[in-house]
């Protein structure tokens, strides 16, 4: 199954590691070392020019982390990602 994460952005289930609400997540000072840390190495990939509401980490086939930055909220996230199981269940 695919997530759409915005603009031409697709991803699989199976590389998602967790989905997070950027503005609740970086009042953590952990939250904002890892990504400043993923932003130095290269492993973030903005998805649109728009502001971020969420952050995606997810595994890639080396087993490296990437980190997607999404203009969509997490609640829109996880409603496509509950009608896409649904479907499957059908």
């Amino acid at each position: 199954m695919y997530l759409h994460l915005g603009q031409s952005t697709v991803i699989t289930f199976d590389e998602i590691i967790g989905i997070f609400d950027l503005d609740n997540t970086t009042v953590a000072k952990k939250t904002r070392d890892y990504l400043s840390k993923a932003q130095k190495e290269g492993r973030v990939v903005e998805v649109s020019n728009e502001l971020p509401k969420s952050f995606i980490v997810c595994h890639d086939k080396s087993g490296q982390n990437i980190v997607y930055l999404s203009q969509i909220s997490t609640s829109t996230l996880l409603k496509r990602t509950e009608e896409l199981r649904y479907q499957t269940q059908k």
